[in-house]
């Protein structure tokens, strides 16, 4: 599937979950899934467990991040003597 069409099944609504970025048609936030994945969970698993999304879903929400941070500058925050 494109990106563009995974990124159509991402929302922004101020309504739902206090405007962060979700599945669409659900509560479940992107930063949710991107922190199951981190954990270690497999897109299979995170399906398992949250029955109303799919695995181009979870797809879905890498693709979102990886959007997200490309249109994003960072910048190390130090903290102390460094």
């Amino acid at each position: 599937m494109e990106k563009e069409e995974l990124l159509k099944r991402i929302e922004i609504n101020p309504q739902v979950m206090v405007g962060k970025a979700v599945v669409k048609g659900t509560r479940v936030t992107v930063v949710h899934i991107l922190g199951l994945l981190a954990d270690g969970m497999t897109p299979q698993e995170i399906v398992a467990q949250y029955t109303r999304i799919s695995e181009e879903d979870v797809i879905a929400s890498l693709v979102f991040a990886q959007k997200t941070l490309e249109d994003s500058t960072f910048i190390p925050l130090i903290i102390g003597n460094s």
